[in-house]
């Protein structure tokens, strides 16, 4: 882990009323471990967006010029490649056009740092509907989250790309229950090993598949199916499944089929149930698998 510094934090967020690039911050939206998002407007005509500023909480903080600076000499070189990939996320990303994964228009630097702009959506986040509107999560919401979220996983995984992160936080539930994937923070490009490129890993217990905790097991998409399957068994149990490193030692997880069929279509679940196999090779290994056990 890298040291501290010991000089004291002027601020965190960036303040309300901040004139950065052509935009004014409103408010903060969102926290990350690497990031901070903000509502702000254009100056120009006062159109609202999302704005994602590459903050690592763990390598950096804002002195009182309001510039991120790492903690220390050790840090920076860390914080320096979590900077670089940070744009080439946003570079990715805005080449990705799919009403269901988050609009990258643009990104600048500022502040000794780099952001992001993207559309603002309305809506509440995926684990919002699970805490207060657990009942409305019925057969026919899960369909549609499942094949809407197969649609974007489908653009992903065609441009090379792997999320790495899907989870109900990270997907926003707009009016008609269509969903928007969000927060591509964990997003990785593959050589033809399967092997990680990038300066870190990200892993959510419940929703991150074996081969993100060992690295000698190739990712790809049926890394993401694990995490798909994961959020859709949380919008049935209300609780995500166990870890993976749990589910080694003991595995208490029972089959959604067995559990759910008064909840939700018979090759719904059954996918659901392949899809969060531990082996990768007994998952769905593309999209394209994934809907077949849906439709057959």
């Amino acid at each position: 882990m890298f040291g501290q510094d010991t000089q004291e934090r002027p601020f965190d967020h960036l303040p309300t009323g901040t004139v950065i690039d052509r935009y004014i911050i409103e408010r903060p939206l969102a926290d990350g471990g690497f990031s901070a998002v903000y509502l702000a407007r254009q100056l120009a005509d006062q159109h609202q967006v999302a704005i994602k500023e590459y903050l690592p909480r763990k390598l950096s903080y804002r002195n009182w010029e309001g510039k991120v600076v790492p903690h220390n000499d050790e840090a920076r070189g860390a914080f320096l490649r979590g900077r670089r990939f940070f744009v080439e996320e946003a570079r990715v990303l805005a080449t990705l056009k799919h009403p269901n994964i988050v609009n990258v228009t643009g990104f600048f630097h500022a502040n000794a740092t780099v952001y992001m702009v993207m559309a603002y959506d309305y809506g509440k986040n995926l684990r919002w509907y699970l805490q207060n509107r657990p009942n409305r999560l019925d057969g026919a919401f899960l369909r549609q989250l499942a094949d809407r979220l197969l649609d974007a996983l489908e653009v992903i995984h065609g441009h090379g790309l792997l999320h790495l992160d899907l989870k109900p936080e990270n997907i926003l539930i707009r009016p008609g229950h269509d969903p928007l994937l969000l927060d591509f923070g964990a997003a990785r490009l593959l050589d033809g090993s399967g092997r990680w490129q990038g300066y870190g890993k990200v892993r959510t217990p419940g929703f991150s598949p074996p081969e993100q905790y060992d690295q000698t097991i190739p990712i790809g998409p049926w890394s993401d199916l694990y995490a798909l399957g994961a959020t859709l068994w949380t919008c049935l149990d209300r609780r995500p499944p166990p870890p993976v490193p749990k589910r080694f030692e003991h595995d208490t997880l029972k089959p959604a089929l067995r559990q759910y069929r008064d909840r939700a279509g018979r090759r719904l679940l059954s996918a659901i149930d392949r899809a969060l196999n531990l082996d990768p090779g007994q998952r769905p290994r593309t999209v394209a698998e994934f809907r077949a056990l849906l439709d057959h």
